[in-house]
């Protein structure tokens, strides 16, 4: 049998999963549906929106189903009916196994780091955060216990030291995407092995990364930390949901910055400027220097913009 006509059941909803969708195509793969979430009201107006896979999968056409519950009897029923051999789970939400055990073939997932380390929901913001200089994407088998299942391929990725989480992300999804189609032709061939995680630990368990849902509690920075750890946090959270601290008594999202290496003669958090290009704070060793920045009820902006049009306080 061609490879290529394995019936595949992709999953996905955000723009991450779209190059990964696109790059199946494009390499002539049988995507028989795509499973999205359902449409959402957003925004002010709260507007009827729907996710980015929806989007794509509309213009080309494809069978799109959007369950609300994904053990719902009548959506298990849908799905058994389209008779995949694959399951591809891009970006997605976690799956019962009524869903990943289903196909012969069963599912995968396309993960933003090199499993095992940094399971979890935010490993491209992690990674940043904690300084690494390299991370990648992994396609593994999907098993019970979130993202642990066996390794197919993984592909290094390096992190420059002023790259953001929203750069990695971008220059990790189509990695990710190629990687994906090479999963998925070595699965569809019966070339590809896999590799239990445990082989791939030369650490205690204890000793693994891991990567947690981020809350609005991590995203303020503590001006008593080193520059260094400050400058990962903001890049590791930008350009979302971004690194947050105040201002005059108004919440700042801090976007990008610089640091500035110095012995420090301001207590930390201290606030300094020339009111015309430069807004920094004082850490343990030295200064932050804010570069882009949003004030609340502001837009985003470069730090000279910003001064131009206020005043702070003191």
């Amino acid at each position: 049998m061609d490879a290529t006509r394995h019936r595949i059941v992709f999953m996905g909803t955000p723009e991450f999963a779209v190059a990964s969708l696109d790059a199946l195509l494009k390499a002539g793969f049988n995507v028989v549906a795509v499973i999205t979430a359902p449409d959402k009201p957003a925004g002010r107006g709260m507007k009827t929106t729907e996710s980015a896979v929806k989007k794509y999968a509309v213009e080309h056409r494809l069978n799109i189903l959007q369950p609300e519950r994904l053990k719902n009897v009548e959506f298990l029923d849908q799905l058994q009916q389209l008779k995949a051999d694959l399951q591809v789970v891009v970006a997605f939400r976690m799956l019962p196994e009524a869903v990943w055990n289903m196909p012969p073939l069963g599912t995968i997932n396309l993960h933003g780091s090199l499993l095992p380390h940094y399971r979890g929901a935010a490993p491209i913001n992690w990674a940043i955060i904690n300084g690494e200089h390299e991370t990648g994407v992994t396609t593994f088998k999907l098993k019970h216990e979130i993202d642990t299942g066996n390794i197919l391929l993984q592909e290094t990725i390096p992190i420059g030291p002023d790259d953001t989480a929203g750069e990695l992300h971008d220059h990790m999804k189509e990695i990710g995407a190629a990687l994906l189609v090479k999963t998925v032709a070595g699965i569809s061939t019966g070339t590809l092995g896999e590799t239990p995680q445990s082989a791939r630990l030369f650490q205690p368990e204890h000793a693994l990364k891991h990567a947690p849902k981020i809350f609005t509690e991590t995203c303020q920075l503590i001006w008593s930390l080193s520059c260094n750890q400050l400058h990962n946090h903001i890049r590791g959270l930008s350009p979302y949901p971004g690194a947050l601290t105040q201002l005059n008594g108004k919440m700042l999202k801090v976007y990008r910055a610089s640091k500035e290496l110095t012995v420090p003669t301001h207590s930390p958090g201290a606030v300094l400027t020339d009111h015309s290009s430069y807004l920094k704070f004082a850490c343990a060793d030295g200064y932050i220097n804010i570069l882009e920045l949003q004030l609340e009820g502001k837009k985003r902006m470069a730090v000279q913009d910003f001064l131009r049009g206020y005043r702070l306080q003191g």
